[in-house]
């Protein structure tokens, strides 16, 4: 019995860590890796890139995977591939511009 609850409890912290946006970074950090400041009515949040590197890449990751997201999948041919991955560069370049800076 103690076994199969060790195994449910591995298996729920794999699915934990799983379904994070970060992963299991996110359990292991001592401080948060996303700040969000609320301006002074409430209504606009302002994301703040952190300067770490690896922050920066996991940040543009998420960024990237939900520019993707919103698009049709990814064709398989290669000439497709090149124009949607500079559909998905332009759009990203476009979200970072329209950033406030911090």
């Amino acid at each position: 019995m103690f076994e199969v609850i060790l195994l449910l409890f591995v298996m729920l912290l794999i699915a934990a860590c799983a379904f994070f946006p970060l992963g299991c970074r996110m359990l292991f950090s001592p401080e948060s890796s996303q700040r969000s400041d609320i301006d002074g009515d409430g209504s606009d949040l302002e994301l703040s890139v952190s300067e770490d590197s690896a922050l920066k890449q996991s940040f543009l990751s998420h960024l990237q995977n939900e520019i993707e997201s919103t698009l049709f999948p990814r064709p398989t041919d290669s000439i497709l591939q090149r124009h949607y991955d500079s559909l998905v560069n332009a759009e990203l370049e476009n979200r970072l511009a329209a950033m406030p800076d911090s």
